[in-house]
């Protein structure tokens, strides 16, 4: 099984998703991957890289990915993790599951507000890995 992490840009939302799933997962056959609706030249931000440490996860892959369409169905499930992103898009072109977390985004000096938004994934993720554990 395959799950893809989304969100706009590719440098927070989905990427802390796809970091924290993918460490808390014992299922090693189901892989996580992460990516932008339309990208980002940026890689995330060291504040997202330190809170995720003090919490204990490893960001391996600071590198944007924008969403490919034509690999879109390579996928099972598609999780949108960002408020941003419309589901809609996606609904005449993805033939398996989406959900969608409504996260809000912050800028990356908002070391409180990240925070905030890595605690709220970090439980969602923690709900959805217990579902394939």
């Amino acid at each position: 099984m395959k799950i893809l992490f989304i969100c706009k840009h590719n440098k927070f939302r989905s990427k802390v998703s796809e970091s924290i799933f993918n460490q808390l997962n014992k299922n090693k056959k189901i892989l996580a991957e992460s990516a932008g609706l339309i990208g980002s030249d940026h890689p995330t931000p060291e504040s997202v890289v330190n809170v995720l440490m003090e919490k204990g996860y490893d960001l391996k892959d600071r590198i944007a990915r924008r969403v490919d369409s034509s690999k879109i169905n390579n996928y099972d499930l598609l999780v949108i993790v960002a408020d941003n992103v419309d589901p809609a898009f996606f609904k005449n072109s993805f033939n398996g599951e989406i959900i969608w977390w409504k996260i809000t985004d912050c800028i990356d000096t908002d070391i409180p507000g990240i925070r905030k938004r890595v605690d709220e994934i970090e439980e969602k993720v923690k709900v959805l890995a217990r579902g394939f554990n």
